[in-house]
C-alpha cells in the first residue's frame, strides 16, 4: 500500500511541477518577448507619462496595448499584478516531487554502491548541499562581477565554470539519472531564488516608494530594475537547461554514459546557446541587433556533436557474451527464446522490487501471467533503456540483458 500511494503522491507531484512550470516558462519567455518588441514611443502624451516602450499585439479576438516604464508610472491605476506564484509553485512541487523519489528512497536512486559507496543519509546532505551552495556561489559571482565591465560575461563564464564543475561532481558522488536530475534542480533552484530574494523584493521597494508620498529618486530605485532585469535574463538562460536536466533521466544511454557529466555540460550549453539565438532574435527583426543565427548553430552543432559521440558500436549478440560469461553459459539452458532461462533472470534480478512483498509500480514479475502482462515494458526498461534494474542494484550481466532481448526479438514466448 505505501508503494501505491507513493506512485500516486509521485503521479500527482509531477502534473502539478509540469502546470505550473509550464505557466511559470511562458511567462518568462513572453516578457522577454516584450523586452525585445516594446518600442520608444513616438506620442508626446506617452512620453509624458513616462512610458519607456510600447507596443500592439492582437491575440483571442482583442487588442493588446502593453507599456513598459524604467522605473515606475506615477500613477497606478487598476491593481497591480504580481509575477512569483509561478515560480514559487513550479519550485515547492518540484522539491516535494524530487523528495518523495529521490529522497525517500536515497538508497536507491541516489545511491550507486558501484560507484561511490555511501550511506543514504549522506547522499541526501550532499544533494540538498548541492542546491544551496551552487545559489551562494552564483549569487556571489553576480554581486562581484555583475554590474562591472563586461560583468555579464564575466559572470557567464564563471557560472558555466561551477556548473561544468557540479555536473563532474554530481556524477562522481550520485547514480547517473540522480545526478542529472541534482543539476537541473540545482538551476532551477537559482532561478527560483533570484525570484525570491531579488527580484520580487526589489519590485516591492520601488512600489512602496512609489505609494507611500514621501518624495523619491527614480535614479536610487534604479538598481532594483538594473537587478531584476539581470536575474530574469539569467532565468530565461536557464530555462533549457534545466528543462533538458529534467527529461534526460528517461534516456538511459545518456546518463550511464562513462562521459555523462561532459556530455549533460555540453547540452545544458547547447540550450543557453539556442535561448540566446531566441532572445536576440526579436531585437534583430527591430535592427538592434545582429542576425543571430549563429548562436542557434553553434547549439545544434554541439547537439550534433554529442549525438556522433555517444553513439556506441551495436552490442554483442547473447552467445558472444555469454561465452566471455561463464555463468550466462550455465543458465542459458537451450536459448534466449527458453523461457524457463528467463524467468530465472527475472527471478534473481527483479522480483525484489516486483514480487509477492513489494510491488513497485504496482508490477508483479514473479508469476508467469505478470511477466506475460509486462514482457513488452521489461524487454523497454531492461534492454532498450537499461533504466532496471535500478542503478543496476541487483547486479544483472551484460549477457542476462542479451538473453532477455533474444527473448523479445522471438515474440517474448511464456507457457
Amino acid at each position: 500500500m505505501e508503494a501505491y500511494l507513493l506512485d500516486w503522491a509521485n503521479l500527482l507531484l509531477r502534473w502539478l511541477h509540469v502546470i505550473t512550470a509550464i505557466a511559470w516558462i511562458g511567462s518568462s519567455f513572453y516578457f522577454v518577448f516584450l523586452d525585445n518588441n516594446l518600442i520608444k514611443p513616438k506620442s508626446p502624451d506617452l512620453l509624458e507619462k513616462g512610458v519607456d516602450g510600447a507596443m500592439w499585439a492582437v491575440h483571442g479576438g482583442g487588442f493588446y496595448n502593453p507599456q513598459k516604464y524604467m522605473v515606475a508610472p506615477k500613477k497606478i491605476h487598476t491593481e497591480l499584478h504580481w509575477f512569483y506564484w509561478e515560480s514559487y509553485s513550479t519550485w515547492l512541487s518540484g522539491f516535494a516531487l524530487f523528495t518523495v523519489l529521490y529522497l525517500w528512497n536515497a538508497g536507491t536512486f541516489l545511491v550507486d554502491k558501484a560507484l561511490f559507496d555511501w550511506s543514504a543519509g549522506a547522499a541526501i546532505a550532499a544533494a540538498l548541499g548541492f542546491l544551496v551552495a551552487f545559489w551562494l556561489i552564483y549569487d556571489r559571482i553576480c554581486q562581484w562581477f555583475g554590474f562591472r565591465e563586461n560583468g555579464e560575461r564575466i559572470v557567464g563564464v564563471l557560472v558555466f565554470i561551477v556548473v561544468a564543475f557540479s555536473a563532474w561532481l554530481a556524477c562522481q558522488l550520485f547514480a547517473g539519472r540522480a545526478a542529472f536530475l541534482l543539476v537541473g534542480a540545482m538551476l532551477a533552484t537559482a532561478m527560483s531564488a533570484n525570484v525570491f530574494f531579488w527580484i520580487i523584493p526589489g519590485q516591492r521597494k520601488v512600489v512602496a516608494a512609489m505609494t507611500s508620498g514621501a518624495p523619491y529618486k527614480a535614479a536610487d530605485l534604479a538598481i532594483h530594475g538594473k537587478r531584476g532585469k539581470q536575474r530574469s535574463v539569467h532565468n530565461t538562460y536557464f530555462t533549457l537547461p534545466v528543462l533538458f536536466a529534467m527529461l534526460s533521466n528517461h534516456y538511459s544511454f545518456l546518463y550511464t554514459h562513462r562521459w555523462n557529466w561532459l556530455i549533460l555540460t555540453l547540452m545544458m550549453l547547447a540550450g543557453a546557446l539556442i535561448r540566446q539565438f531566441f532572445v536576440q532574435r526579436h531585437g534583430w527583426k527591430h535592427g538592434r541587433a545582429a542576425n543571430p543565427w549563429p548562436w542557434a548553430a553553434a547549439g545544434v552543432a554541439i547537439i550534433l556533436v554529442v549525438m556522433v559521440g555517444v553513439r556506441e558500436t551495436p552490442a554483442e549478440d547473447s552467445k558472444t557474451v555469454a561465452a566471455n560469461d561463464p555463468s550466462a553459459l550455465a543458465s542459458q539452458g537451450k536459448g534466449a527464446d527458453n523461457f524457463a532461462t528467463v524467468q530465472q533472470i527475472i527471478t534473481q534480478r527483479c522480483t525484489s522490487c516486483h514480487g509477492a512483498q513489494v510491488q513497485l509500480k504496482n508490477i508483479r514479475l514473479d508469476t508467469v501471467e505478470g511477466i506475460r502482462t509486462h514482457a513488452k515494458g521489461i524487454v523497454q526498461q531492461v534492454v532498450v533503456l537499461r533504466q532496471m534494474p535500478m542503478n543496476n542494484a541487483t547486479g544483472i550481466t551484460e549477457a542476462e540483458r542479451a538473453l532477455i532481448k533474444e527473448w523479445g526479438e522471438a515474440g517474448a514466448p511464456t507457457p
